[in-house]
């Protein structure tokens, strides 16, 4: 891993943990947060680089503050204004707060719409008002946002992306003439960006996680018998490519509507706060 011993704890035991939010819960949050940002870069035409950085700056803020006291639509709003600027491809802040305020009424909607048993019109987006409170809210949320991430990772925010790697390990095997290999291993890598593991595994870790999901999705043979094993030629070890590929597998494993609905209702801190308050241990 990349930040054994001392840090393993802070791992293991994240800050939405000790304020008792279960760790599927948090995880389900951690990917919903990282849809929403993926969702605004489409809707922006913003590149891929920043918001893959985004994505990533996104789940490595949760190893250092809590969703009790932020929450994921605030912080990805923030993380994806920072990473397009991180990425020399800056966005206007009116455009970002339009395009969350779009995905937070949109996601109402949804909400509302699993929780009645009437059935709802379908979704149309109501403008905000430039003079009223709603933008002038969105705004301070994203300023705040944008610092708390400096602020909290130490303005640590360099970040290594993937591609590159890829390619050039697609090469080395001599998978690069396969059809569909590349297409396929680029989707898992945008996958596990809605998981930690861009936070805690070096990128030749992921890289080789991507490709052994694909050889075996596309029956591909590939050496895997000591003292051959193609992910040694990366300096990838085994288990930690294998917890990755765990990482990944859990976002594709089926969820209950009542847990969707739950993701949906918790995308602001108020909202987690309440539904703490509501699922309070008893003594």
């Amino acid at each position: 891993m990349r930040h054994p011993g001392g840090v393993f704890e802070q791992i293991e035991k994240t800050p939405s943990r000790e304020d008792d939010i279960p760790a599927d819960l948090e995880e389900d949050l951690r990917a919903f947060g990282c849809k929403l940002i993926h969702q605004a870069g489409v809707l922006l035409k913003q590149k891929q680089v920043a918001v893959a950085t985004a994505q990533i700056l996104f789940q490595r803020f949760w190893y250092v503050s809590s969703m009790k006291q932020f929450g994921i639509g605030d912080v990805g709003m923030g993380a994806l204004y920072l990473a397009s600027k991180l990425e020399e491809c800056s966005l206007r802040m009116r455009d970002l707060i339009n395009v969350y305020d779009l995905l937070l009424q949109r996601n109402k909607h949804m909400l509302d719409m699993q929780n009645s048993t009437v059935h709802s019109p379908e979704f149309r987006y109501a403008p905000m008002s430039y003079f009223g409170n709603t933008f002038y809210d969105l705004k301070d949320a994203l300023v705040v946002a944008e610092m708390q991430i400096l602020k909290r990772l130490g303005f640590s925010v360099n970040v290594v992306l993937p591609y590159n790697t890829l390619v050039n390990y697609l090469r080395v095997l001599g998978l690069t003439g396969h059809p569909d290999v590349c297409t396929r291993a680029w989707g898992y890598l945008n996958d596990a960006l809605q998981t930690p593991v861009y936070a805690l595994y070096a990128v030749p870790t992921i890289v080789c996680a991507a490709i052994l999901f694909t050889t075996r999705f596309l029956g591909i043979c590939l050496p895997s018998t000591p003292p051959n094993c193609w992910w040694e030629l990366f300096d990838a070890d085994w288990e930690d490519v294998w917890s990755v590929c765990g990482y990944i597998m859990r976002l594709y494993r089926p969820r209950s509507a009542e847990e969707k609905s739950r993701v949906l209702g918790l995308v602001s801190k108020k909202g987690v706060r309440q539904w703490l308050e509501e699922h309070e241990p008893v003594d």
